[in-house]
Formats: structure tokens, sequence, C-alpha cells
């Protein structure tokens, strides 16, 4: 029996057997780990490839966005050094939250994003960039090209649910975000972060 051509014969690994997206860094692919009607924080297992629970969310706060990462990417030293204060990247793949009109309740899909900016994140020291996207194609979306005309709202709940969804009770949070960037900076944080991956993993 003959296969098409490209054919997985098995189930590519989502962060190391996917391709980062079909014109990056401009429009991406988005590895989707959390929607936003999650109550509980999944989070991908580096090993196997499968979404594993990392918590169930501590607060009443849902992520107001669909929340993965962009295949193939890594923030390392490249991605931490376009951010001030930071030491490094923080070892992940780098996040990207994508913007959908129409309701995707489903996690671990793959879908397309054209990305429009980003949210500079800074975790206990350490570069945890957010990228901002749009759905490709999307009927409400479509002609979004800048963060700077998604309505301020939706930045604004995408900020508070980064600045709070650790948040613990009685003690000091060590994430700080700064101010927004476009989607020039957006692009050239997912350039550092392909570099990055090539360094740490090769090709």
């Amino acid at each position: 029996m003959s296969f098409p051509s490209p054919f997985y014969r098995w189930r590519p690994h989502p962060w190391h057997g996917l391709d980062v997206g079909p014109d990056p860094p401009t429009l991406v692919y988005a590895y989707i780990e959390i929607t936003p009607f999650d109550p509980v924080k999944y989070e991908l297992d580096k090993v196997t490839g499968y979404l594993h629970v990392d918590r169930p969310q501590r607060t009443s706060a849902l992520p107001p966005t669909l929340y993965g990462f962009v295949p193939r990417t890594y923030c390392g030293r490249r991605v931490g050094a376009l951010m001030p204060h930071a030491t490094k990247g923080d070892g992940d793949p780098l996040d990207i939250c994508v913007l959908s009109e129409r309701p995707i309740n489903r996690s671990d899909v793959i879908l397309k994003a054209r990305v429009v900016g980003g949210l500079p994140m800074l975790d206990d020291g350490e570069a945890d960039d957010k990228i901002i996207a749009v759905l490709n194609n999307d009927y409400l979306w479509s002609d979004v090209k800048e963060i700077s005309e998604l309505p301020g709202v939706l930045v604004e709940r995408l900020r508070h649910y980064f600045e709070t969804y650790k948040l613990v009770p009685g003690k000091t949070s060590h994430v700080s975000i700064d101010a927004t960037y476009n989607r020039d900076h957006a692009e050239r944080v997912i350039r550092a972060a392909m570099e990055d991956y090539q360094e740490e993993y090769g090709s």
C-alpha cells in the first residue's frame, strides 16, 4: 500500500515534529494547549508530546484567547537578549495567543495564525513573551495587521490574565509585563526563537 507524501506514519511531536508555519515569522502554526473555556491549565508533556494536566486554575480567571505555542521555537539566549532586564529565555517553546471570532472549544489542535504583536512578559527574571495573533482567514479579524488595531479591552484582558493566573494569596508575584510591542518586534522575537531552537536542537 502506498501513502501520500508527506505522510506521518506516527503522530508527530507537536513541538519538534511540526513545521514553524507556512510563512514564518508572519504566518505561523499554533499548537493550542488551552481554550478560553478551560478552568484547568493543560501543558504539553515535553517527553511524550501529549497534553497533561498541569494544574486546575487557582482563580476564576480564564484565558481570553486560544493559548499555545509555535512549533520548533525555543526561548533561549537570543529571545532573552531582546527583553530588557531578562537574564535569559524561559527554556520553553514560544507562547502564542490567538484571537478567533468563532468559539474553538477544543485544545490539542493546530491552526494558522497571523502575527500582530506581543506582550513582553518577564517571569522571575526570564523572558516569557506572549505573541499575539489572529486566526488566519478569520471573518472578523482578517483585516487586522497590527496590535494597535485590536480593541484595547482585549489586550487589557490578556495582560490581566497573565499578570494574575499564577497569583497565590499571601505570596509576591514575580511576573511583570511591559508595554505591548508591534508586529515588527513580534517577528523579531519569533526569528530569535527559531534560531534558539536550531542552536538547542538542530534542524
